[in-house]
């Protein structure tokens, strides 16, 4: 398939007057401009491309949908603004992400690793919006009360997981597609949970916002799995944040690549 080509079937799946559809065959990219909200979003065509090619409809099925909750929570936000009530949640992004919106307001984040970055999101029920300094005073908190809060309301959020074993190596997936899964690693109590579980080595990896993935690193070639797979998860999620993983001890993350020369062995001294 063309870019043209998806760009006409999203014309199909999505008719609506109120939508200008400006497709830039230089950058490969799509700018959907709302008349009546005065808002659009960009789109890039080589992500869904790479992705049709794998999963077919359901690549397209899924921007369909995004932007169809996008323009119906920008429509939610011009006529009722924004509720203190709505729940905060921190969601983890790449430190490549933009720190500013498209109309130049600053978001809220935190620092967190070299390669993630907190930023904080007002959930809208299937969807959310980014905290932008411009939203801070309208949700009625102080940035400090909503940092505070979101950092706690994550503990609420379930973590029940998958658990496959390559190799001799467990790995644990939790993957409930509600666009929080990554933000499960400032969950620290589940963290430390998960640790009494682990018999080798613990990695704790976020390749995108869907997944968060814990392994139990028993052997080298736990390590290798552990590569390919996040590089996986990394290239085909719809938000990427970083094929890096990192290792879990005593509260901290470190990246593994600082590891790579000096493998760790295992903890011969756990669960004795």
């Amino acid at each position: 398939m063309k870019s043209s080509d998806l760009v006409e079937i999203l014309k199909k799946r999505l008719p609506s007057e109120q939508l200008q559809w400006h497709f830039d065959r230089k950058t490969d990219k799509i700018r959907l401009e709302h008349s009546i909200l005065k808002k659009g979003m960009d789109i890039s065509l080589p992500e869904i491309l790479s992705k049709y090619e794998n999963v077919k409809e359901s690549a397209i099925d899924e921007v369909v949908y995004t932007i169809q909750e996008t323009f119906n929570a920008m429509e939610k936000e011009m006529t009722e603004g924004f509720r203190r009530e709505g729940a905060i949640y921190p969601v983890i992004r790449s430190t490549s992400f933009p720190l500013s919106s498209k109309e130049g307001k600053k978001f809220i984040v935190k620092d967190h690793t070299a390669e993630t970055r907190i930023y904080f999101a007002l959930d809208l029920g299937t969807t959310y919006r980014l905290i932008d300094e411009g939203m801070v005073e309208s949700i009625g908190m102080s940035e400090s009360e909503m940092k505070e809060s979101a950092m706690f309301k994550v503990r609420s959020l379930p973590t029940q997981f998958k658990k496959d074993v390559v190799a001799d190596n467990i790995f644990y997936f939790v993957n409930n597609n509600d666009g929080y899964d990554a933000s499960r690693i400032l969950n620290v109590s589940f963290l430390k949970e998960m640790e009494k579980k682990i018999e080798g080595h613990m990695t704790v990896s976020v390749p995108h916002q869907d997944v968060l993935i814990i392994g139990d690193i028993r052997n080298d070639t736990g390590y290798d799995v552990l590569a390919q797979m996040t590089m996986q998860f990394f290239t085909n999620g719809r938000v990427p944040v970083t094929s890096l993983s990192f290792r879990y001890e005593n509260g901290k993350l470190e990246p593994i690549f600082i590891l790579a020369k000096n493998r760790i062995a295992r903890k011969e001294d756990k669960k004795k």
